[in-house]
């Protein structure tokens, strides 16, 4: 059965260069964009493995607009697809990774505790 954390009950952006993601049970975290998409979880930046073997080695490229994020959309009910302005869209960050981001940020990165507040 789904918790009140499983999903964020609001994603939003805060400036340029920030997004806010609250969750049911009062998780509030600020992950600065360039976060997201150092945890980008498709094939090309992260690799890909069959069988154990590796079929695609990590690509990691530094562009003009990588951290820039254009739009996120929806996919089915487990998460969203981020656009960068770079044309990287196939990334889909899944709930459960995005709350992973969120309760691994440190305090220098932002994230605060809306109950604890």
């Amino acid at each position: 059965m789904a918790t009140t954390f499983d999903r964020p009950t609001r994603i939003e952006r805060l400036d340029a260069a920030t997004l806010r993601i609250v969750w049911g049970d009062g998780l509030n975290a600020v992950i600065p964009l360039e976060v997201l998409r150092r945890n980008c979880p498709c094939a090309y930046c992260k690799g890909e493995q069959v069988f154990g073997t590796a079929v695609l080695v990590p690509l990691v490229q530094f562009a003009p607009g990588m951290n820039e994020l254009v739009a996120l959309e929806p996919v089915g009910n487990y998460g969203v697809r981020a656009q960068w302005a770079d044309g990287h869209d196939t990334g889909i960050y899944p709930w459960n990774l995005l709350r992973h981001i969120a309760e691994n940020m440190t305090e220098s990165d932002t994230s605060t505790r809306k109950n604890e507040q």
